[in-house]
């Protein structure tokens, strides 16, 4: 259990809407907030449940009616005076959350039945979320508070989540006050360097100022009582215990008495130790953390132990993490694969300097190695759900695995033997394991010897294509040698070409031999022989001149294609242009010189007689079976800004820009809002995640019938294909399901 003091996120005024009780139920992801009157008094509980009930209740719905409405007045609640061992009891069933309410019946804090995540300023921290990563300036500043301020700038480029400091109240901490003599070796060592680099508390708070005026929290570990009262009345949003003081119970309770979450470091500890003191903490309610530590300056690797993570996970309950004393920083990235949620190193501007936690800091650049690799591999650890297979791996599965394929024609209705079945790649078709399943059924279609096999060889119905109904134009996305088979049912506005490499080598006079009763657009490729992507924001010249030309040769064939289609407008050829990198996405202030470039390729091109559209991108692009980093067409802001500017159009793609969504943070609605008003083109098709392109309509995260409404709004008459991951195959399965179910939005 843990007493959370920061009741903003669970609590609504009763006049607030019950809609805004709604929004913040899903936004703290407690399933419950707390309704108070103007005066902060405590009137109910509101969770989904009592909405529902709410709900059921009323003739009319209107979720603006006022919270108080829909409040649980009997809700169970404490004192704030009740000890954690009182409040314990009170949960039960589905009481998860206990109001805590002052003598005069005001909320001022919120009891919760759990101890693995509790929030640090800006960050929950714990599990489930991503590691919150410290970096310990503690008196590396050398008692010079310009040098503070420029390790805080940096730490916060380098991608810290918060940075920490020390404060000693020197008269109250050391025998004697500051004097030294007739101590020890060491702590005479140690004293000399305080009294020359020790920054008091008024100097500090200047540092935490610019601190908080750069969006970066901050977090102080106190040596003694005044300072802890000096941090908890400037307000930092987190203490931390040092290694040296996890038996100082008296400095521990005094902390934990302001209801301030902790951080404790266990370095210099028995286990017996710690036991006593993740005992005291647990009584006092109050949201702490156990850093595992190895005190020693620099710690030798023989020494660190990462593995006791795990124990001591275990012994406080609580979430975990791991302060580095070592050389490096490939040990705290270890220690997130461990199951670390808090990373502290310690970080300077030159190890030379004078004192000991130099010489086992990190160089600000070091410092963004680090958090750049634990982010990594944050992403690598993935969760204990099923496995699935990736977007990638399902291109390279088509590549690289095995089909069940005819191994002679077969005719409709005939029943399909061992004989009739035979296993070659590529794996567009049913993979091998279904031939037990296959064999033995009746074929529901003619197949000549080497098709494929597919899931609907399996079921009793063949999707087909038919004449849909839409308020655009829509089209098919082909291959030349696809065309026939796809348009066999149907009569498509237009055909969108999606040519490889190889298919700029084709006379498209001899690949389409008659004229078609429809238009037609081309899409050009990415991928270019000699294993070339064309990129027009590279800073090679020999790359960005072939992309120019490589682009010039699509369009000059697009426009070679136009006596082959009934089309009074030009045809649009659609261009993934580039702005990838290889390891990482580049700086936001890299991007508009990156634009600039690919503003100039394009002038290169002489795009008269079509209407060339540059495509949205994913942040992580797949090609030739890896993936990349994509730093244009991203970002809707910047895409739409360099469609103004630059007086270009977009291929709108909905699963590129919906990943794009997902992760920068934003509403998708918001990015349509942007891009849709520049779309020549649109690509329909789902996504999932951040990197999950190309999913079936309806079986991703795309709110289809909202963005039908702004598609309306923004790109009235806007042309559409699906663009559906492998659609084209079975005939066109992928695609009929798409058009089918897209029929009833646009």
């Amino acid at each position: 259990m843990i007493i959370e003091r920061t009741v903003t996120p669970f609590v609504v005024y009763g006049e607030d809407p019950v809609l805004r009780a709604l929004e913040k139920i899903t936004a703290n992801k407690a399933r419950i907030v707390f309704c108070v009157t103007e005066h902060g008094h405590l009137v109910g509980s509101i969770t989904d449940g009592d909405v529902r009930r709410w709900i059921a209740g009323q003739e009319q719905v209107d979720l603006s009616r006022p919270c108080s409405e829909a409040a649980n007045t009997d809700a169970v609640s404490a004192p704030a005076t009740a000890t954690p061992a009182e409040v314990r009891p009170l949960f039960h069933g589905a009481v998860d959350h206990v109001p805590l309410v002052d003598e005069h019946g005001h909320l001022v804090a919120v009891a919760v039945n759990r101890s693995d995540t509790f929030r640090v300023g800006r960050r929950e921290v714990g599990k489930g979320h991503p590691t919150f990563v410290i970096a310990e300036i503690g008196i590396n500043h050398n008692g010079s508070v310009e040098l503070a301020k420029e390790l805080v700038d940096l730490s916060a480029r380098a991608g810290a989540d918060a940075v920490k400091f020390q404060l000693r109240d020197m008269g109250a901490l050391y025998r004697g006050g500051t004097g030294s003599e007739g101590e020890d070796l060491g702590p005479q060592y140690t004293l000399d360097l305080l009294s020359r680099f020790n920054l008091p508390a008024e100097r500090l708070f200047e540092v935490f100022d610019h601190a908080k005026g750069l969006g970066v929290d901050v977090m102080c570990t106190p040596f003694d009582p005044p300072s802890v009262d000096a941090l908890v009345e400037y307000g930092v949003p987190g203490l931390k215990i040092a290694s040296a003081d996890l038996t100082n119970h008296t400095l521990l309770r005094h902390a934990a008495a302001s209801g301030t979450p902790l951080v404790v470091s266990t370095g210099m500890s028995t286990e017996a130790e710690i036991r006593e003191s993740v005992a005291l903490l647990r009584s006092t309610g109050t949201p702490y953390a156990l850093l595992h530590c190895q005190s020693t300056y620099p710690a030798p690797f023989k020494d660190v132990n990462l593995r006791y993570l795990t124990r001591l996970a275990e012994l406080g309950d609580c979430p975990v993490g791991y302060s580095g004393h070592e050389r490096g920083y490939h040990v705290p990235v270890a220690a997130v694969a461990l199951g670390a949620t808090i990373v502290e190193k310690h970080v300077t501007v030159d190890k030379s300097m004078e004192g000991n936690d130099h010489k086992v800091s990190l160089l600000p650049d070091e410092l963004r190695a680090m958090v750049e690799r634990i982010r990594e591999v944050e992403d690598a650890l993935g969760s204990t759900e099923p496995r699935v297979v990736s977007t990638g791996e399902m291109m390279n599965r088509v590549n690289l695995a095995k089909s069940l394929v005819a191994a002679r024609d077969i005719a409709a209705g005939e029943t399909i033997d061992l004989a009739a079945v035979d296993v070659k790649s590529p794996g567009r078709g049913l993979q091998p394991n279904a031939l037990d399943t296959l064999v033995g059924r009746t074929a529901n279609r003619a197949m000549v010897a080497g098709d494929f096999f597919y899931a609907s060889d399996l079921a009793d119905a063949v999707p087909t294509g038919r004449q849909y109904t839409f308020r655009r134009p829509w089209g098919l996305p082909v291959r030349y040698h696809d065309v026939a088979a796809l348009t066999a049912d149907c009569t498509p506005d237009f055909l969108e070409f999606h040519f490889s490499y190889k298919d700029l080598e084709i006379d498209p006079h001899t690949a389409v031999p008659r004229a078609l009763p429809m238009g037609y657009a081309c899409h050009a490729p990415d991928l270019f022989a000699g294993d070339f992507i064309l990129n027009l924001a590279s800073e090679d010249d020999a790359h960005w001149e072939r992309s120019a030309e490589e682009l010039q040769r699509v369009i000059d064939i697009t426009r070679s294609m136009r006596d082959r289609f009934e089309q009074d407008a030009d045809p649009v050829v659609i261009s993934s242009v580039g702005g990838f990198t290889t390891d990482r996405h580049v700086s936001p202030d890299e991007i508009p010189d990156m634009y600039a470039r690919v503003a100039a390729g394009l002038d290169r091109v002489d795009d008269s007689g079509v209407r060339l559209a540059c495509q949205t991108l994913p942040p992580f692009p797949w090609y030739m079976g890896g993936q990349l980093y994509c730093n244009l067409f991203v970002n809707p802001s910047d895409t739409a800004g360099f469609a103004s500017t630059y007086g270009r159009r977009l291929c709108l793609d909905v699963s590129h820009s919906k990943l794009a969504a997902t992760f920068l943070g934003i509403p998708f609605s918001e990015a349509v809002d942007l891009l849709a008003p520049h779309a020549e083109h649109l690509h329909l098709v789902d996504a999932v995640g951040v990197d999950g392109e190309g999913v079936q309509v309806g079986e991703g995260e795309v709110d289809w019938a909202v963005l039908a409404e702004q598609l309306d709004q923004h790109a009235p008459g806007v042309s559409f294909i699906p663009e559906i991951w492998q659609g084209h195959v079975n005939h066109g399965e992928g695609f009929w399901v798409a058009l089918e179910r897209l029929e009833q939005w646009l």
